[in-house]
């Protein structure tokens, strides 16, 4: 492989192109996915001697041979074929000076292991081989951005989809059951993934290789119609094409309308999620679900889309389970499930969107006096002991206190909860329990079950494991529910001359 050699700059000679781009991005990696076939291999010709867009700023311009860089998969799916290929892609590399990476992925094994679809069935092999094409070119990138001093955002993966592809993606995806995203097909650039050829045909594209005399190599499943991409190219695109010659161009004009309607539906979709969140946790996602009912629908489907694919980012979401979310949402209560993704369930006027064994996690410690306890989800119980003032009263602090820290706070008589100065104390912290009974403060001594207390402060059932509750031990009595009610039995009196602070903090 012929090497080649690359220039750096210093800092100091860094420059702003006329047009506004800056040295690195003129610098960057541009790397090229190379199969072999003749669009791919189309890409690699046209890199190395023509004028291409890379969406740099430049608009239609050369790019700098020091910048290319060929990446070849190898999916050791077809035998001798795919060695084969791997051969023809290192030598024509080398024949125009790029430098060439080859990558062997079994990728049938790979279907089987993530069991996603059915083990080893066609359609999960291409889709792993989608994910590990992309994946090996962004690692590539990063890599040669590593190497060459560049920013990774400046890097380019050149792909060489074509108007035929487009046009083939789009029927696919109508044929399986899509929205505006799927409609749109095959992005012109996605982040730092270009389609410079995406205006071109496949057949314009074997014209130009003709004419330089350049092969190719042609993978024989592209003409099995089992596959849905070869049957749309061989059974569908021919009757479209005999009807409307002009039929690509004018389905990439649509393609191009719904993807900026689809980008700008999601900017509103964005804000509005923005808008209506009230928690979150990396498992967990709360909405407002009243204010969700009053959205349009275009934009309510795609909050719902967002905040499942937040939760659950592998969610594999179909209509039908955003379409079973939005009846929840309207009639105001229930629960459903998302396979394989998450739980969804409105209660309180709220959406809760929680991952599948969210709920699993559960609290029973002891909490030094003074000291601190993590919760294990970010937040903290901090406990310690304080002198009354001279010439303060007690239950006018802990008010004072309760209102100023809007209840995340309490003081309480430290004489009650069986704590003094002169030993080290220690109380037990877990969750509500069946059967749990306490004393609200406010309540002049009348019981209540925590279960009602928390139904009341409309806490959903889901959520109640995460509420702290602090006892005296681990069967004794309840001094406060974190967040929501002291015990009345320990509040402060006009006797107390030693506080007891609890803090539910996530600090």
């Amino acid at each position: 492989m012929p090497s080649v050699s690359r220039r750096y700059a210093s800092p100091e000679q860094r420059f702003a192109h006329p047009s506004g781009v800056t040295s690195d991005e003129l610098r960057a990696p541009v790397v090229l996915m190379v199969s072999g076939g003749a669009d791919s291999t189309a890409l690699l010709v046209l890199a190395a001697t023509e004028a291409l867009d890379v969406e740099d700023g430049r608009g239609c311009a050369r790019i700098a041979r020091e910048r290319l860089h060929v990446l070849h998969i190898n999916h050791q799916l077809r035998g001798i074929d795919a060695e084969e290929d791997e051969e023809f892609v290192r030598e024509l590399s080398a024949r125009f000076g790029i430098p060439c990476t080859i990558r062997r992925v079994d990728v049938a094994a790979l279907a089987r292991e993530g069991g996603r679809g059915a083990a080893g069935s066609d359609s999960n092999v291409e889709n792993v081989g989608r994910e590990v094409r992309y994946a090996e070119a962004s690692k590539l990138a990063n890599e040669l951005s590593a190497e060459m001093g560049t920013p990774r955002s400046a890097a380019r993966i050149l792909t060489a989809h074509t108007a035929n592809d487009r046009s083939e993606t789009f029927f696919m995806n109508a044929i399986r059951g899509t929205g505006t995203a799927g409609l749109s097909s095959i992005p012109r650039r996605r982040n730092r993934i270009v389609r410079p050829l995406l205006g071109r045909t496949h057949e314009e594209l074997c014209d130009i290789l003709r004419m330089r005399g350049i092969v190719w190599r042609e993978d024989d499943t592209n003409s099995d119609t089992h596959y849905l991409r070869a049957y749309v190219r061989h059974e569908v695109m021919p009757k479209v094409l005999a009807r409307n010659p002009r039929a690509m161009a004018s389905i990439s004009t649509c393609c191009d309308i719904l993807s900026d309607e689809d980008s700008y539906l999601n900017q509103v979709a964005s804000r509005t999620y923005r808008d209506l969140t009230r928690r979150t946790s990396e498992t967990m996602v709360a909405l407002d679900a009243r204010r969700l009912a009053a959205c349009e629908v275009a934009i309510a489907r795609r909050v719902v889309r967002k905040a499942i694919l937040d939760v659950c980012p592998e969610a594999r979401l179909e209509a039908r389970h955003v379409a079973r979310v939005l009846e929840l949402v309207a009639r105001g209560r229930g629960s459903a499930s998302v396979p394989m993704a998450c739980d969804v369930r409105v209660e309180y006027g709220m959406l809760f969107v929680r991952a599948h064994g969210e709920g699993d996690q559960t609290l029973a410690s002891w909490i030094e006096v003074p000291g601190r306890l993590e919760l294990g989800d970010g937040r903290a119980l901090l406990a310690r002991l304080t002198e009354v003032p001279a010439g303060s009263r007690a239950p006018e602090l802990a008010r004072a206190h309760a209102l100023e820290f809007e209840g995340m706070s309490v003081l309480l008589d430290a004489g009650a909860c069986g704590l003094d100065r002169a030993q080290v104390g220690r109380l037990w912290v877990d969750c509500a329990q069946p059967g749990d009974v306490m004393c609200p403060l406010g309540m002049h001594g009348q019981s209540k079950k925590l279960s009602d207390l928390l139904n009341e402060a409309q806490v959903p059932a889901a959520d109640r494991h995460l509420v702290p509750v602090v006892r005296t031990r681990p069967s004794g009595s309840v001094v406060w529910v974190a967040g929501i009610r002291p015990d009345e039995r320990v509040r402060s009196t006009p006797d107390t001359r030693l506080l007891l602070e609890l803090v539910l903090t996530s600090e």
